[in-house]
C-alpha cells in the first residue's frame, strides 16, 4: 500500500515524539527565560540586524518554534494564560489591568476568578515535588496564592532547592519591553539582577543609567527594515535601533543564566524555553491581535541536543504551556485545562489547527474584538466597528515613534497604509492572508473568492466562544458581577480549619478550590521561606507550631491560622 509524503512526515514526527519521550529524563529540570514585547527580531527567526550570540546558540543546539502565539497583544492577560493553561477572556483576565484605573473606569479593583479546580501551574509542578522559582515578574491579573512558588523575587533561584531535588525556574527579562523605548534611553541598573541571582546580599541602583553608560551593541547609523505601518523617519529609525539594543542587552543576561546552568552541570538534565511575553513594542504592535501583536519567537533546547538545529512550524498557543509542563513531567494534563500539551507524552496525536486571540480594555480605554487564525489565515471580528483601532493609551504615547505618527497624522502626511490604524471606524469582520500579507494590510473579508474560507473561521471562532463561555462587550461591570457571584466587594477564602489528633495534622477549607498553605515551625522558632502545599494529612513533631493560610485565585487570602505547640 502506497503512503502518501504528508503521511509519511506525520509518520515521522509520531516516530520522533516518541523517541523523544523515551530518551528525555523522567524528571527533567525546565528553565523558562521569558523576554517582554518581543517580535521575531532575532538571527534564527531570519533578521539579522543585531547579533545575539546566546539565543543563536541555543536555537543552534534545539528547536525554533516560529508559531507560537500569545493570547492577547499585550503581558498581563497573556501571562494569566500561561500561569493557568486558560484563556484570559473565559476567566475575567482579559481586560488590562484589572486593578489599574479605577478612578476613570469607575470600577473597583479586581481579580480574574477562574473555576475552582484551577491552579497555576507552578503550583501542580510544587506538588509533583519540584523547586518552583520566579525571577521575579508576576503580573497574572490575581494575586498568586502563597503555595504559587517556592521562591518569587529578584534573587530565586534554582540554586536554592534541597539537593537533586527538580525544578521548575523562571528568569523574566524586562529591557525589551516597550518603556525600554522611552526618552531618555538608558536600561535599568536592575537588570544586573540576572548576574547576581540567589546572592541576597546584593543591592541594585534604581532607576535607569544614562545613554552614555548604556552600552552601546550595534552601530546607530544602521539601516533599518521599518514595517510599512511605519514611517520611515530619523525618530522611527532612532527607536528601531533602541529595539535592537535592547535585545542585544537581554541576549547577554539569557548568557548569564545559561552559564550558571552549565556551571551548575545540569545543562542536560534541563529543558530550556526562550520566548516573548507577545509580539514587539512598537505602535500597532503591541495591544493588537494582529501577528505583530501575537506572534513571538520560542527556542526549546532539549537535553544532549536533541533534535537540534531543527524547525517545528505547528501552532502554539501560550494556552499550551501549562500542559505541556505537566505532559514533560509525567503528568496527564487535567481535563478542565483549555490548551493541550504540544510536547512530552502526553501530547495528543492531532496537532493544533487553531489559534485564538481577545482583545479587550487596555488602560482607560476599551475596545472589543476577537481573533481565530491557522497557519495561513487570520480572522478578526469587530465587537464595536463604531470605534476606530487606535485608542488613545498614554503610556504608548510616551514612545517616540508614536508620537511621530499622531504627529504626521494630524498633518496627513501618513500615507494610505500607515493612515490605516487611524480610521475612525473599523470593519465588522476581517480576513488576512498572513503568508503573502504578513502585516496584515489587505482585508480580504468582502472578496467573494474567499467566501469559504470566511464562513470556516466564523464556525470556529462561535464554537470557541461557547466552549470557553467567552462574552465578547460584556460591560466589565457585568462581568465583575460575575465573578464576584453578586457580591459587592471582592469573595474571601474562608479560614482553614485544622484538626489534630496524636501530632497528624488534617486541614480544611470550606472555599471551593482553595490552595491551602502550612509552614512547620520548629524548636528554634525560624519561619520557613515557603509555604508548603497541602495535599493530605501529615505528622509533625510535638512542640513544633504551625501556620496555615488558604487562597482561592480570585478571592482575598484567608487570615493566617497560628497553631502553637502541637
Amino acid at each position: 500500500m502506497a503512503v502518501s509524503c504528508q503521511d509519511k512526515t506525520k509518520q515521522d514526527k509520531n516516530t520522533l515524539s516518541t523517541e523523544m519521550n523515551n530518551e528525555l529524563p523522567k524528571r527533567p529540570n525546565i528553565l523558562w527565560l521569558v523576554t517582554e514585547d518581543m517580535g521575531a527580531y532575532l538571527p534564527s527567526f531570519g533578521d539579522s540586524t543585531i547579533v545575539t550570540p546566546n539565543l543563536s546558540r541555543l536555537a543552534k543546539e534545539g528547536v525554533v518554534y516560529p508559531n507560537l502565539f500569545s493570547t492577547s497583544g499585550v503581558c498581563a492577560p497573556s501571562r494569566a494564560a500561561i500561569a493557568t493553561g486558560m484563556y484570559p477572556s473565559s476567566i475575567g483576565a482579559n481586560h488590562m489591568r484589572t486593578t489599574s484605573y479605577t478612578e476613570v473606569t469607575g470600577l473597583p479593583a479586581y481579580d480574574a476568578v477562574p473555576p475552582p479546580e484551577v491552579r497555576m501551574i507552578s503550583e501542580l509542578l510544587r506538588t509533583k515535588g519540584y523547586y518552583c522559582t520566579n525571577n521575579s515578574k508576576q503580573d497574572y491579573q490575581f494575586k498568586a496564592p502563597a503555595t504559587a512558588w517556592d521562591e518569587s523575587s529578584p534573587y530565586a533561584h534554582w540554586r536554592n532547592r534541597a539537593v537533586d531535588q527538580p525544578f521548575f525556574s523562571v528568569f523574566n527579562f524586562t529591557d525589551t519591553h516597550e518603556s525600554g523605548l522611552f526618552e531618555p534611553y538608558g536600561h535599568r541598573y536592575s537588570e544586573t539582577r540576572h548576574y547576581k541571582s540567589g546572592d541576597t546580599s546584593y543591592k541594585w541602583k534604581p532607576d535607569r543609567m544614562t545613554e552614555t553608560e548604556t552600552t552601546v551593541h550595534l552601530p546607530r547609523d544602521i539601516e533599518f527594515s521599518i514595517p510599512p505601518y511605519l514611517p520611515n523617519t530619523d525618530v522611527v529609525k532612532r527607536d528601531m535601533w533602541k529595539l535592537y539594543n535592547n535585545i542585544a542587552v537581554m541576549d547577554n543576561q539569557v548568557g548569564a543564566i545559561l552559564k550558571q546552568l552549565e556551571d551548575d552541570g545540569i545543562l542536560e538534565n534541563t529543558i530550556i524555553f526562550f520566548y516573548g511575553d507577545h509580539g514587539g513594542p512598537l505602535p500597532r504592535q503591541k495591544r493588537l491581535i494582529y501577528d505583530s501583536g501575537l506572534n513571538t519567537p520560542m527556542i526549546v533546547r532539549f537535553p544532549n541536543k536533541m533534535r537540534a538545529g531543527t524547525r517545528d512550524d505547528q501552532l502554539v498557543s501560550f494556552v499550551d504551556f501549562a500542559p505541556t509542563l505537566l505532559s514533560l513531567t509525567g503528568t496527564n494534563p487535567p481535563e478542565h485545562l483549555q490548551g493541550h500539551a504540544f510536547l512530552g507524552e502526553y501530547k495528543p496525536e492531532k496537532e493544533r489547527e487553531y489559534i485564538h486571540a481577545a482583545a479587550d480594555r487596555f488602560d482607560a480605554f476599551t475596545d472589543a474584538i476577537r481573533a481565530v487564525r491557522d497557519k495561513r489565515f487570520k480572522y478578526i471580528r469587530n465587537y464595536r466597528p463604531e470605534q476606530g483601532y487606535y485608542l488613545p493609551v498614554e503610556y504608548r504615547e510616551r514612545i517616540p515613534t508614536m508620537q511621530e505618527l499622531l504627529r504626521l497624522s494630524a498633518k496627513g502626511k501618513l500615507d494610505s497604509i500607515q493612515s490605516l490604524w487611524f480610521k475612525e471606524s473599523k470593519p465588522v469582520e476581517e480576513l488576512y492572508d498572513c503568508q503573502t500579507d504578513p502585516n496584515e494590510l489587505h482585508n480580504l473579508a468582502e472578496d467573494p473568492e474567499y467566501v469559504n474560507k470566511l464562513s470556516e473561521f466564523r464556525q470556529e471562532m462561535d464554537r470557541w466562544l461557547v466552549q470557553i463561555g467567552d462574552q465578547p462587550n460584556l460591560p466589565e461591570r457585568e462581568l465583575i458581577d460575575q465573578l464576584w457571584d453578586t457580591k459587592e466587594t471582592q469573595p474571601v477564602t474562608s479560614i482553614p480549619k485544622v484538626a489534630s489528633s496524636n501530632n497528624r495534622i488534617t486541614i480544611s477549607c470550606a472555599t471551593e478550590g482553595a490552595s491551602i498553605g502550612y509552614k512547620i515551625i520548629g524548636e528554634d522558632d525560624k519561619e520557613p521561606k515557603s509555604w508548603m502545599v497541602y495535599q493530605k494529612p501529615f505528622t509533625i513533631i510535638e512542640g513544633c507550631n504551625l501556620l496555615v493560610k488558604a487562597h482561592r485565585i480570585g478571592f482575598k487570602p484567608s487570615e493566617t491560622v497560628e497553631i502553637k505547640s502541637i
